[in-house]
């Protein structure tokens, strides 16, 4: 799977590990892998003239709710699909490297005991 920046009708960038839907030789949608949108915050005014320039690169998953581990969308919705930048295909690597990270079953939990005597 390819990592990839679509723009679906819907407005929305969202990134993601990309492989098509094929149904007889045709591309008829594409099943998203730990997709995530993409948003663009705190935009600061450019010092040389009225532009705004984004100054923070945000990711917030998209469909949290699923349990599906692919997530089919019809070709219909979407709009284009791009290479992501750089910045944007590490940022999204190490959080999918964070979330498939097993976590260590002693690591950051608390044991509670009943002191009543």
């Amino acid at each position: 799977m390819n990592t990839k920046l679509l723009l679906l009708k819907s407005g929305e960038d969202v990134i993601a590990q990309v492989e098509e839907m094929v149904v007889e030789e045709k591309v008829v949608g594409y099943y998203l892998k730990y997709p995530c949108r993409v948003n663009l915050v705190s935009s600061v005014t450019n010092p040389e003239g009225d532009s705004k320039v984004p100054s923070q690169i945000q990711l917030l998953p998209w469909m949290p709710l699923s349990k599906d581990k692919l997530i089919p969308v019809v070709a219909d919705w979407v709009v284009t699909i791009t290479d992501p930048i750089e910045q944007v295909v590490n940022m999204y690597n190490d959080g999918v490297e964070k979330y498939e990270t097993p976590k260590n079953s002693g690591a950051g939990t608390e044991s509670v005991s009943d002191n009543t005597d």
